[in-house]
């Protein structure tokens, strides 16, 4: 909200110093006033969209226009201490370059912080919550299938347990993929915790771990989708969506 503020008032001060100096020099007021508005709308013409905003199409589209479309929050950071912004900032007596670099080092910190704490209570859920609750649902249907095999025949045993037998190689899998994403997961916070710059640690935390965090999360959403809700213990998607 400062920053959204400081570039509305930075604006409409702009926007008066020019409509000011056109009738300076003679021009009537609601003329110098028109003429500033059409400069302005032909400025503002990259950033006006109509579409949905949070779309690919947009950000192809936003790129097209020469915009910034940076999506790592580390990075976007930066744009706090460009020369513009710092300008912006000083002219309105809001902050100086000094706070503003400070307050960045304090986004920085916050940032990795945040992820850090996410990151490690994502691998404490994977590994002591999620795969014994998976491996024990796997295990009965293991025992299912052992039952089936018991009792018929090897024709009827492959027709009948087909899907059951390959829902366990499934979860075998992905079990595997999040044991080794989590083992990633810890490697990354180690490397990216001895980075001494602030920046380029929230930058490692962005670039390497958050990355790690969704990888494994794609395979824990899709046993979610397959596990049984009386074995599965944390709520799901549409438990959390449709249900109170």
């Amino acid at each position: 909200m400062i920053t959204l503020n400081a570039a509305v008032a930075e604006a409409l001060a702009n926007f008066k110093k020019r409509v000011d100096t056109l009738i300076a020099t003679g021009k009537e007021k609601t003329s110098a006033i028109i003429e500033i508005l059409r400069q302005d709308i032909k400025t503002c013409k990259p950033i006006r969209f109509d579409g949905n905003g949070y779309s690919e199409e947009w950000q192809q589209e936003a790129k097209e226009r020469g915009l910034d479309v940076e999506k790592s929050c580390p990075l976007i950071f930066d744009r706090y201490t460009d020369p513009e912004t710092i300008q912006m900032f000083e002219s309105l007596n809001i902050m100086n370059r000094k706070e503003l670099a400070a307050r960045n080092d304090i986004k920085w910190e916050t940032y990795t912080k945040k992820v850090q704490i996410e990151a490690r209570i994502f691998g404490d859920l994977s590994i002591n919550h999620i795969i014994p609750q998976v491996v024990g649902y796997q295990t009965k249907l293991a025992q299912n299938v052992a039952a089936l095999k018991a009792v018929l025949s090897e024709e009827q045993f492959l027709t009948v347990a087909k899907s059951n037998l390959a829902l366990i190689n499934e979860i075998s899998g992905r079990i595997k993929a999040i044991e080794e994403g989590c083992e990633a997961l810890t490697n990354a916070r180690r490397v990216a915790n001895k980075i001494t710059s602030i920046r380029e640690k929230a930058i490692a935390y962005h670039d390497t771990v958050e990355p790690l965090m969704q990888q494994v999360r794609y395979h824990i959403d899709k046993l979610e989708e397959k596990v049984d809700d009386e074995v599965w213990t944390l709520p799901k998607y549409r438990e959390m969506l449709f249900m109170r």
